[in-house]
């Protein structure tokens, strides 16, 4: 076991790709990584799970990114991704939080991550067991805390303004893609949208939000 530095605030960045619909979606990528609010990165995983990558061939085809299923399967040969069953994937991300003694885990757009793996879970398990967090888990959100932080800047407008990153209703756009581009200057970046690549942008932001030392909302679940 890793030696702990009590003067560190550990945090889990993860990230899910899921297929089937958006009101069930079911996880097929999971990835995350062992984090500070620095940015620092002290372990990186990423899984894919084989009750629904394998299992559910004609589930797959529903996926959003069902065109990188050719990339999962070249990453899976080189020993960059594993394959593993949900229960199994859910155990090494437990196991991870306990041992750097982790009680925050942290996503952009929280909510539908943590709707993803509890509606795997519950499909898994015939709703045996219904939550994939243990009770007392705090789920941030990066974009929540984006939020009130880089989105309230003036540049971060005028960036969005200048290249065309205006919601309808001319509020500023907030997801990874954009708030990564802005903050590393960059508007050719594409996300990947496979969960470690995505886990890497999303703890970027992160590190971004907590250097502005301004009040967050961090919670995706709390009103303030």
């Amino acid at each position: 076991m890793e030696k702990i530095d009590k003067r560190r605030h550990y945090v889990l960045m993860l990230d899910t790709e899921t297929a089937n619909s958006i009101e069930q979606p079911f996880v097929y990528d999971l990835g995350w990584a062992v984090i500070d609010t620095k940015g620092n990165i002290y372990r990186t995983r990423q899984f894919l799970v084989a009750d629904i990558f394998l299992d559910e061939k004609e589930l797959m085809q529903s996926a959003y990114y069902a065109e990188k299923i050719p990339l999962y399967w070249e990453r899976v040969r080189k020993g960059e991704i594993v394959l593993r069953q949900f229960a199994n994937i859910r155990k090494a991300l437990l196991a991870d939080m306990a041992e750097f003694e982790i009680s925050e885990v942290c996503a952009h757009n929280a909510r539908f991550d943590v709707n993803a793996l509890n509606t795997t879970q519950r499909w898994l398990t015939k709703s045996k067991y219904r939550f994939f967090f243990p009770f007392g888990t705090e789920i941030w959100d990066t974009m929540r805390m984006a939020e009130n932080t880089i989105c309230q800047q003036k540049l971060y407008r005028q960036f969005c303004e200048r290249n065309g990153y205006l919601c309808k209703n001319g509020t500023v756009r907030k997801t990874a893609e954009i708030l990564f581009r802005y903050i590393n200057c960059d508007t050719s970046f594409i996300e990947e949208h496979t969960s470690l690549a995505d886990v890497l942008i999303e703890t970027q932001i992160l590190a971004k939000c907590f250097r502005q030392h301004k009040p967050m909302r961090k919670n995706c679940f709390n009103k303030f």
